[in-house]
């Protein structure tokens, strides 16, 4: 399947059964859910995905499980985050083979290069597959930023098509579109950010909170793309509460915990991430619940 790179594109959970192995029935469950809520792909084993807390063969495994239920459906594209360039080549590989339809291509974790170390990288891991690259910028999380000069640096490598911006200096959206035009399709990667980016020229969302309510994130972006942009704001100003916990360090937890109190998936976690508890676990319930008790209406009206 050829990835249209617009729309909504969850990143979805890894689900977890009371022993923490992997539940793959229930991870594929909380899949073809968001499908049939109208999602335009799905971004499997992301931070939501507690990639770097899964063994490599899990990894895999999941991989292949996802595949399988999202069966055409959408494109399934896949996080790729390891520790060094040649796991990362690796994995890309494997990704292609078990049939993955793009990657999610981060920066070589726990080492901050210097950027020809982060273009070697990532011209690496793109020679050594067919597949489609998004490359995932995220300067506070992991200290690197995927800055003009290294966008520039890999304008040869044609398989590296889009980035996901997750910097939350809506400015960059249009210096990158400044400066490279339609070269890069750009996504919105940080959710409370993500109106914004979406006014100024994203072309879709990769979005966490879109697992607790995939109707409402479906619908925003739709109302965007038909210049309505007042049913847009009004769903965007209900929701900002929520789209705020992307943006804090237990963002996992609260997701997975907003997944539970809406029924579509567990709060279990992996180490060394634990489950929210006390004051915290209180709010994120409280603000959910508020959340499903207010959501606006979804009437769509196109612009002239």
């Amino acid at each position: 399947m050829k990835v249209d790179w617009r729309g909504v594109f969850p990143a979805v959970t890894t689900q977890f059964k009371e022993d923490l192995s992997i539940d793959v029935p229930e991870s594929q469950r909380v899949i073809d859910d968001l499908i049939k809520d109208g999602v335009t792909g799905i971004i499997a084993l992301g931070t939501c995905g507690e990639n770097n807390s899964l063994e490599p063969d899990e990894k895999r495994m999941l991989l292949s499980a996802i595949v399988e239920v999202v069966n055409g459906r959408v494109p399934v594209v896949v996080g790729t985050s390891e520790l060094t360039t040649p796991r990362a080549v690796a994995f890309a590989r494997d990704a292609e083979t078990i049939g993955a339809n793009g990657l999610m291509l981060l920066p070589a974790m726990v080492y901050v290069p210097k950027t020809n170390e982060l273009v070697e990288h990532f011209t690496q891991v793109a020679n050594a597959t067919a597949l489609p690259i998004m490359l995932y910028n995220n300067p506070t999380a992991y200290r690197v930023n995927i800055g003009n000069d290294a966008l520039e640096a890999l304008r040869p490598v044609k398989n590296i098509v889009a980035i996901k911006e997750s910097a939350a200096d809506t400015r960059r959206f249009t210096d990158v579109y400044n400066a490279f035009g339609s070269r890069y399709s750009i996504f919105a990667g940080l959710d409370d950010v993500a109106y914004e980016g979406l006014l100024l020229g994203a072309q879709g969302w990769v979005s966490g909170l879109t697992s607790a309510f995939p109707h409402e994130s479906v619908m925003l972006v739709k109302a965007l793309e038909a210049g309505d942009t007042k049913t847009a704001l009004e769903i965007y100003r209900w929701f900002l509460p929520l789209l705020h916990l992307d943006a804090e360090h237990d963002l996992v937890q609260s997701i997975k915990l907003a997944e539970q109190v809406m029924g579509r998936g567990s709060e279990r976690v992996r180490m060394p991430r634990m489950p929210l508890i006390g004051e915290r676990r209180a709010q994120i319930i409280k603000m959910v619940e508020e959340a499903a008790a207010s959501r606006p209406s979804l009437s769509i009206n196109k612009a002239a």
